[in-house]
């Protein structure tokens, strides 16, 4: 009777240990893949970036930009045009107190040709990692927020493929932190908000891609 005690208590055990192990959650590398989709009105420039930098409603700033003439095959404009469409954004964008200084300091941050082969704007891809139990996604934690981010990226997770989530941007006129990710809610409702990070949040749809890209000087 006793050694039958003794394996039943030796299996409870066992099972208790697997069943603690099997619990046990793991981390798992997530990919942002995506996330720099554009508004086929601006013609492949950053306009939500650009705006939020400048202190201005993606609005406004499309607004402004309607009355500048790009120069034409992705070329540089010639000084004369330059100095035309730099004084008809700032008569449009200098009542909500854009000066010439910040208008030069945002649209050198952003500009790209892509005829040039330049494929994108200044861009930093976040990082985060994936809370997984028993082959199910928790939770996922951003550990770096990156920046440059104009639609919603999809959420990839090693060995288990794109995760079913909302992630959600924050835009501002801090460079280093615009079009940045502000958390994360995955399907079981889960969020996580990574520290440190202000500015104004937004959701983001994904919009078509654009194939034309616009020079602001």
């Amino acid at each position: 009777m006793f050694m039958k005690l003794v394996a039943l208590a030796t299996f409870v055990l066992v099972v208790s240990v697997s069943s603690v192990w099997s619990q046990a959650p793991d981390r798992v590398e997530v990919v942002f893949s995506g996330g720099h989709d554009t508004d086929p009105r601006d013609h492949g420039r950053p306009d939500v970036l650009i705006a939020a930098a400048l202190g201005v409603t993606t609005e406004v700033f499309r607004e402004a930009f309607s009355h500048v003439t790009p120069a034409a095959g992705g070329r540089e404009p010639e000084p004369e045009q330059v100095r035309r469409n730099k004084a008809a954004l700032l008569a449009k964008l200098g009542p909500f107190g854009v000066t010439n200084e910040r208008l030069d300091t945002v649209s050198d941050y952003y500009r790209y040709n892509r005829g040039r082969g330049e494929g994108l704007w200044r861009a930093l891809p976040a990082t985060a990692y994936a809370t997984v139990r028993d082959g199910r996604v928790v939770g996922i934690t951003v550990t770096s927020p990156g920046s440059g981010y104009t639609s919603e990226p999809r959420v990839v997770v090693a060995g288990i493929g794109e995760v079913k989530a909302v992630v959600r941007l924050a835009f501002g006129i801090d460079l280093a932190k615009n079009g940045s990710i502000a958390d994360v809610v995955v399907s079981s409702g889960v969020t996580v908000q990574p520290r440190g990070l202000a500015g104004r949040s937004e959701g983001a749809g994904r919009p078509a891609r654009c194939e034309r890209t616009a020079c602001l000087r």
